[in-house]
């Protein structure tokens, strides 16, 4: 498929990645949305908090399951501006909580990475059996590689798909990896890691035979936490192993339902490996598009919608796919 020519053109103010980035975490408030939260359980007898928004006066038969990036929850101001646009075009909204993500510890040691594809496919199946004519996928960030990963995997189970979009994706999860460990971006990779280790510590707790505080203490980066705990907690050798085999990277040619990735070539957290221009000129059901502008996940525009719910309504509704 083509590649997509962007339109985005944020202000003067906005034309640098980090401050792309930081801008709408601070400042963008998105209100109007109520949540109603069901505890899921799965099928190995852990669970995640889903949080449903139902338009009861309009009843609807198109629904949106929207996932959040690494350390999120549905509660992000990026799944709030996407909840709100997506409910005011008459979608109903699933957003997943991944494990350990809402507010109670989950009961196994493994989590959730950006391979875990298994809890994404038992929320697909249980939107199947509502009333829905069309379901789509929303993912950002590593939340975006789930959804990749998910679609191509294995299509046939995907088939049920109507259409899916995802933002600011690390498709090559080791390159994304570097870039966060770069000088320039420690200021993230400081926030990240406080919080993975924090849960971690729970870990500790929870199951000392399997992990210590000391163990944590010495994770001084991401690629130690996914050595130490990632990779470990769900079957990988190491670290360089669940990139490889998780990567969205890998999947994206058994793709076939239209998917839009929408990566800002200023994006602090992407290296070149991340913008996979080859899949999507083999693949016809795939679009990228690569805005000059934007950072990780921003996409401020004029007024209160960003400028990638914009384009998720538009796609979805098959109004402008290129």
């Amino acid at each position: 498929m083509p590649l997509v020519t962007s339109s985005y053109k944020p202000g003067l103010f906005l034309r640098n990645g980090h401050l792309a980035t930081i801008y709408p975490h601070l400042f963008r408030k998105i209100k109007g949305i109520n949540y109603n939260r069901q505890r899921f359980d799965l099928p190995d007898g852990d669970f995640i908090d889903l949080d449903w928004t139902i338009n009861k006066k309009h009843p609807t038969n198109k629904i949106a399951i929207i996932i959040h990036g690494l350390e999120g929850t549905t509660d992000r101001q990026y799944m709030l501006g996407a909840a709100k646009h997506l409910s005011a075009h008459q979608y109903d909204i699933v957003g997943i909580n991944l494990r350990n993500c809402s507010t109670d510890p989950n009961r196994l040691y493994k989590s959730y990475n950006g391979g875990t594809t298994e809890d994404i496919k038992e929320v697909v199946n249980l939107v199947k059996n509502k009333s829905y004519n069309q379901i789509h996928l929303l993912g950002f960030s590593l939340g975006g590689n789930l959804v990749l990963k998910f679609l191509g995997e294995d299509p046939k189970v995907a088939s049920c798909i109507t259409s899916a979009v995802a933002v600011s994706v690390p498709c090559d999860l080791y390159d994304a990896l570097l870039q966060i460990d770069r000088p320039q971006n420690f200021v993230y990779q400081k926030r990240f890691l406080k919080h993975l280790k924090e849960k971690l510590y729970q870990k500790c707790k929870d199951f000392p035979d399997r992990i210590t505080k000391k163990d944590v203490d010495q994770c001084n980066s991401l690629i130690d936490i996914d050595n130490l705990y990632t990779s470990k907690a769900h079957g990988y050798k190491d670290a360089l192993d669940y990139y490889n085999k998780c990567s969205a990277k890998r999947f994206l040619e058994d793709i076939e339902v239209p998917t839009l990735i929408i990566n800002a070539i200023d994006d602090p957290f992407l290296g070149k490996l991340c913008y996979p221009y080859e899949e999507a000129e083999r693949n016809a059901n795939l679009y990228l598009e690569t805005p000059s502008y934007g950072g990780h996940v921003g996409f401020t525009d004029k007024g209160t919608i960003s400028y990638a719910e914009k384009r998720t309504i538009a796609f979805f509704d098959k109004e402008n796919l290129t």
